[in-house]
């Protein structure tokens, strides 16, 4: 039995294998799913078993998975292209006779109702269809989807968003990774959703804040309307449809879709989340 990852290489796949081995796990026993094998060359190095495979070529999935592994299907990041390159996993998984099928899915599973959650809610349907045992990790918010570009923020001072007074409770990709670590080597998982998130949820405004008292500089909080943001996101070279996720995201923020604090990420990790402030004062550093 071994512990697979696919998108090993990707920000959160590559998070979820150090997790593993900080948690002693053999790294014999980590098999390392990538496209690219130079990419993932690190990870082969350290012991890891790297098999290369690629979501849109189902052919290349077929020896990956071994009866008995526990598998994390690593949500792909091309929207619109999800639901075919996730069915290909799920086919050979079923085919392979895994033992575990975790996905990492979004928060509120099938009640969530804005435009990015759509695939992922047809990906549990698939999972739920193959009758493989599962564990649905419905990750929130990542604090990094804010703070990886914050050259644009502080060039102009201000947080741009359509998100009224909404709250998010995000987390780093770090606690999600400890999460799915946690899920893939404990025992009592199967067969079950986890709805993931923050400890603590934060307002747009308060984010600002947080940037200001960090920075010494003063950044506002511009609450936009939809029309404005797509404009701004269109100027910055965003992918048209790509625009319109990203300004409903805001609008699910508003209506109050990604600010639940379940608790269940904390538990699962073992630890508090990261805060807001710590995840900021890391980007500036970098």
């Amino acid at each position: 039995m071994s512990i697979v990852v696919t998108g090993a290489t990707g920000h959160l796949g590559r998070l979820v294998i150090e997790s593993l081995l900080t948690a002693d796990v053999p790294a014999g026993e980590i098999v390392a799913v990538a496209r690219d094998r130079a990419k993932a060359a690190p990870l082969a190095a350290r012991g890891v078993d790297v098999r290369i495979a690629d979501y849109d070529r189902p052919e290349t999935l077929r020896d990956v998975f071994r009866s008995g592994d526990r598998v994390l299907l690593v949500s792909g990041s091309e929207v619109g292209r999800r639901v075919p390159q996730h069915s290909a996993v799920v086919d050979a998984a079923r085919t392979a006779g895994v033992a575990q099928l975790a996905y990492t899915g979004v928060l509120g599973g099938p009640d969530a109702d804005f435009e990015l959650a759509a695939e992922h809610k047809v990906t549990e349907q698939l999972i739920l269809d193959s009758e493989l045992p599962y564990t649905f990790l419905r990750n929130g918010w990542y604090t990094e989807n804010y703070t990886e570009n914050l050259a644009p923020v502080l060039e102009h001072g201000a947080v741009v968003a359509a998100a009224g007074e909404g709250r998010v409770a995000s987390a780093a990709r770090a606690d999600y990774a400890a999460a799915a670590a946690a899920v893939l080597t404990g025992e009592g998982h199967l067969n079950k959703a986890y709805e993931l998130c923050g400890d603590t949820a934060w307002s747009f405004a308060e984010y600002a804040a947080e940037l200001s008292r960090q920075t010494g500089r003063t950044i506002v909080y511009n609450n936009v309307p939809d029309e404005t943001l797509f404009g701004i996101l269109k100027g910055a070279g965003v992918p048209g449809p790509m625009v319109g996720v990203l300004v409903d995201v805001d609008k699910a923020i508003e209506r109050g879709l990604l600010v639940g604090t379940t608790g269940d990420l904390s538990r699962l990790a073992g630890r508090p989340t990261t805060p807001l402030a710590d995840t900021i004062a890391q980007a500036l550093k970098v």
